[in-house]
């Protein structure tokens, strides 16, 4: 279960990539003549900014200390560390790392369709 789980959010990060590269390789216009847009809009692309520090500290932090919150709603405020509870720890910590990839690339794509020369 756990290895279905991975494969496919790993499935769902290849299919996140192919849809940036396919929105970086259209031109200024698409087929309909609309304006060719990023990810997200301006207020969008500063929440998301944020949102994507926030987990890139939690995750540095959680490296450093050796110990994540869980991430969920069933959770109710529980700690996983890495002495105690290491496929927890690591299974939070992948989590982290691929939303803040995510996120990190749609910044980068929304960044190159709004500075094309």
């Amino acid at each position: 279960m756990i290895a279905i789980y991975y494969l496919l959010m790993l499935l769902l990060g290849f299919a996140w990539y192919k849809l940036g590269q396919n929105l970086l390789r259209k031109g200024y216009r698409d087929e309909n003549d609309q304006r060719t847009e990023g990810f997200v809009g301006p207020v969008g692309f500063v929440v998301t900014a944020g949102v994507a520090c926030y987990l890139l500290f939690a995750l540095l932090r959680a490296l450093v200390r050796g110990e994540v919150p869980c991430v969920g709603k069933g959770c109710k405020m529980q700690v996983y560390t890495l002495a105690a509870h290491a496929g927890e720890y690591w299974g939070n910590m992948f989590f982290l790392a691929w939303v803040v990839l995510a996120l990190g690339y749609a910044l980068y794509v929304t960044l190159r369709i709004w500075f094309r020369v």
